[in-house]
């Protein structure tokens, strides 16, 4: 009983033990339990464990897909700072600094550092764009709340950008209107502001920013809205500007009702006064300034020079660069000289309008450094009814007789004519293989008979110019011609003898590169219209010392035997280049065609002169130069309609311009005479163009030039008895039969292609007359 009851009570309490540790044990699991995280006991308890985790992996998967899909294409906030991630404006400067244009795609855009900036500029944008842009850290939660209600709601999306979402969306992200886009840009905002200082960022969006239409970037848009820099804007002009990123249409001060722009601007300098930037008096100040705003118009100085140079520049950079690379092109073109030139050019082309001169052009350079200083495309470029936007320097003309010099300087090259040799002009027909015989006649009608090349280029004597031709060859002119820097003539089969009279087509252009190589003694200098080319940041790309161009010059001046120095390149000797010049500078030579006052002559300077005028009149020219100096003027129309005979007679038309703009050029400028090469002397010559010798026995004729190397053909003279009709005071031709002939004693003078010709006949003068 004891025994069975003592066991009884033991195995009671053995239960009642058992039944105590369970309690406590279940406690302490519990106690444990309550401090493990609710997903880590839903993971451990037992039936849901599987379950559990395939939700929580496919829970993790989403998120990694979802961040993935957000952050596609996610662009690395580095590129803020890339050149190639934003297009700057191209600017081309003369060589004084003066802006002449602006070159851009979509974007005009010319970056500017904050710290040339009043700090009003970037103060006023902070305070209506983002008032806690210096204690956030790159975006606003509750804006970014706000416009993702408004998206699921289906309202407009708007607003609560700050600052550094807005230069990530405009300069790395699409203007997409969606949750995703907003995410990545706070994203972005975020990595900006850890990449970047605030003051980075601040002028970052102030480079990057729209103020309306192509205006990007403050500087653009001071310049667009006010024509001045970003650093010169006032505080009431800082305020207008800083109102516009959020609605530039809306408050463009453009527009014709500016009661909105006002308004903003209002606001703009509210906030900044609320924010401590400026005072109230300030403000009120602001308020009441009267703004100038600039003229609505295509702002672009000498534009047929500025879009010679743009397309210079995408030949070597490519245009992608220039409309986005910011390229700072500063030019050899003198924006004095170049007006000038343009309103001497567009008065007398409309004095002569009268005679059918619709246009005219113009370039002026110097040769020694190849600079170009003026070009003058046309009389107004923007009248687009008459083409005023053809730059006729670059377009493909006939050049009349202003082609001559380079023909007679090929002979004296060739050592074949010197300025004193013998010429004979005289009615002459040259045959041409399959063609009728090519007869050409001078300007007035005349022959002068015998006469030197000096006489024959100062008067521009067509026969005596086309036997110089035949004598040198085509081929040769053509060679010599392009080596000076005509670049047209590349067939020779499509030429004939009239090329010497301007019977093929050049460029302006060409023939100032061309007549530059006589003012430099022979020595080509490439023209160009560059100084100097950076990008942007100031890295120089290439430069042109024009002082290194004069050394060159002088280099090769003095060491004769060599050809080449930099870019400078002797095509010529010196000698037969100098000789040339000094022809088209002697006055006295022309005398006979021009008269002793003409437009040709500038007073008090020594300037080598030359015109032409093509026989159908539809082009007129005249070119001169110093040593420093090349004008190259040219009148006509674009359509090729002849003018009146009466205006291009040689000394109107195109020599007043020309006499205008070189005079204005030269004026107070030290006349400089050509040193005389070694190799030229000087000799009194007989009548056969040859120095006195024993077996060259005759009367002195004149003092005359030549190059000592040369050996010209001379021309043959014979004396003898003819027969003479007394009527004509000529001999009688083969087949005429004349009674009451003379015997007479007659001098007969014979070149390689008139084999006879009678010096002392009476009337040979007209070509209606036989010699």
């Amino acid at each position: 009983m004891k025994s069975s009851s003592f066991r009884s009570l033991f195995s009671k309490k053995k239960k009642r033990r058992s039944y105590r540790s369970s309690k406590a044990r279940s406690r302490t699991i519990r106690s444990a339990s309550a401090k493990r995280p609710w997903l880590l006991r839903l993971l451990l308890f037992p039936f849901t464990n599987v379950v559990a985790r395939f939700i929580l992996l496919g829970l993790l998967v989403f998120l990694i897909v979802l961040f993935i899909y957000l952050m596609k294409d996610l662009p690395s906030p580095t590129r803020l700072t890339h050149s190639d991630n934003y297009a700057v404006s191209t600017q081309i400067f003369d060589r004084n600094g003066e802006l002449l244009y602006e070159i851009y795609g979509d974007e005009n855009r010319i970056p500017v550092n904050i710290d040339d900036l009043p700090p009003y500029v970037s103060q006023a944008s902070i305070a209506i764009e983002d008032q806690h842009f210096y204690s956030h850290f790159g975006f606003d939660v509750v804006g970014i709340t706000r416009a993702a209600i408004k998206t699921i709601r289906g309202e407009r999306l708007e607003g609560g950008s700050t600052i550094t979402q807005q230069l990530v969306k405009n300069a790395l992200l699409t203007n997409e209107r969606s949750i995703r886009r907003k995410i990545k840009e706070a994203f972005l905002a975020i990595l900006t502001e850890i990449m970047y200082t605030k003051k980075e960022i601040l002028e970052m969006y102030l480079n990057y920013i729209s103020y309306g239409g192509t205006a990007v970037g403050i500087e653009s848009a001071a310049n667009t809205y006010f024509g001045k820099h970003a650093k010169d804007l006032s505080l009431a002009e800082a305020a207008l500007l800083a109102g516009l990123p959020q609605a530039p249409s809306r408050y463009s001060p453009f527009n014709s009702d500016q009661t909105q722009a006002k308004a903003r601007q209002s606001e703009v300098l509210r906030r900044m006064t609320e924010d401590g930037y400026i005072t109230q008096e300030e403000a009120d100040s602001a308020r009441t300034e009267t703004l100038q705003y600039a003229i609505s118009k295509t702002d672009i100085k000498a534009p047929h020079f500025v879009f010679f140079v743009r397309d210079q520049l995408y030949q070597t950079y490519g245009e992608e660069t220039v409309e986005k690379g910011g390229l700072r092109v500063y030019t050899t073109l003198d924006l004095s000289v170049q007006n000038m030139a343009q309103a001497s050019l567009s008065a007398e082309v409309a004095n002569l309008a009268s005679s059918r001169v619709g246009n005219g052009a113009a370039m002026v350079v110097k040769p020694n450094t190849g600079e170009i200083l003026a070009m003058v495309g046309s009389k107004d470029y923007f009248n687009a009814e008459e083409d005023g936007q053809v730059n006729v320097t670059l377009a493909q003309r006939q050049p009349g007789s202003s082609i001559k010099p380079l023909m007679y300087a090929t002979a004296f090259q060739n050592k074949i004519l010197n300025p004193g040799s013998i010429l004979l002009d005289t009615k002459t027909c040259f045959d041409v293989a399959g063609q009728p015989p090519y007869c050409p006649k001078n300007y007035d009608g005349t022959f002068k008979g015998a006469v030197t090349v000096r006489e024959a280029l100062g008067n521009s004597l067509n026969i005596p110019a086309v036997k110089g031709l035949q004598l040198i060859g085509l081929p040769t002119f053509m060679s010599q011609a392009t080596q000076m820097g005509i670049t047209s003539w590349t067939d020779p089969s499509r030429y004939g003898l009239s090329l010497t009279l301007g019977g093929g087509e050049v460029r302006m252009y060409d023939m100032v590169q061309a007549f530059s190589t006589l003012a430099n003694e022979g020595v080509k200098m490439p023209l160009t219209p560059f100084l100097r080319v950076e990008d942007y940041t100031g890295k120089v790309l290439l430069t042109v010392d024009p002082e290194e161009r004069k050394e060159e010059l002088r280099w090769l001046s003095a060491n004769y035997e060599e050809t080449e120095k930099g870019e400078a390149r002797r095509v010529m000797d010196r000698a037969p280049a100098y000789l040339v010049s000094h022809i088209m500078q002697d006055n006295n030579a022309r005398r006979r065609a021009f008269g002793t006052r003409s437009e040709l002559i500038i007073p008090n300077q020594i300037v080598s002169v030359k015109t032409g005028t093509t026989n159908d009149l539809k082009d007129n020219w005249t070119v001169g130069f110093t040593p420093e100096f090349l004008v190259m003027t040219w009148v006509g129309n674009n359509d090729s309609t002849p003018m009146n005979r009466n205006v291009v007679s040689g000394v109107t038309g195109a020599a007043p311009i020309f006499n205008d703009i070189m005079s204005t050029i030269l004026n107070d400028v030290e006349p400089i005479w050509q040193e005389k090469p070694a190799d030229v002397l000087s000799a009194r010559v007989c009548a056969n163009g040859m120095p006195p010798s024993a077996d060259n026995a005759c009367s002195v004729r004149a003092e005359e030039l030549f190059w000592a190397e040369s050996n010209p053909s001379e021309i043959k003279i014979i004396t003898e008895d003819v027969w003479i009709d007394p009527a004509t005071g000529q001999p009688p031709l083969p087949d005429q039969h004349v009674d009451g002939l003379v015997v007479q004693q007659k001098t007969f003078y014979s070149d390689s292609i008139t084999p006879r010709y009678c010096v002392d006949c009476a009337n040979q003068t007209t070509e209606n007359q036989t010699p």
